[in-house]
């Protein structure tokens, strides 16, 4: 596993349409055990839906925040 911090990624003001590329974008640029903690204003769910069916088994999925205002997800890859 790596040692290295986890990358942030605050969505939050990030244009709607923009934000799934960048996270896809930033998911893929993570080595096997690093990790990414992305910052979003809503549940992120269709994400993990999203990620779990183009990047079938490559990740985990933890909450370490769960709203109302702010939601943040721990993104390892696997």
């Amino acid at each position: 596993m790596s040692e290295k911090s986890p990358v942030t990624l605050d969505v939050r003001n990030i244009v709607p349409r923009e934000r799934h590329p960048k996270i896809f974008n930033t998911f893929d640029g993570l080595k096997k055990g690093e990790m990414m903690v992305l910052i979003n204003d809503h549940d992120p769910k269709p994400l993990k839906y999203q990620l779990d069916a183009e990047r079938k088994g490559q990740m985990d999925w933890k909450y370490i925040e769960q709203g109302p205002e702010t939601w943040k997800v721990e993104i390892t890859k696997k």
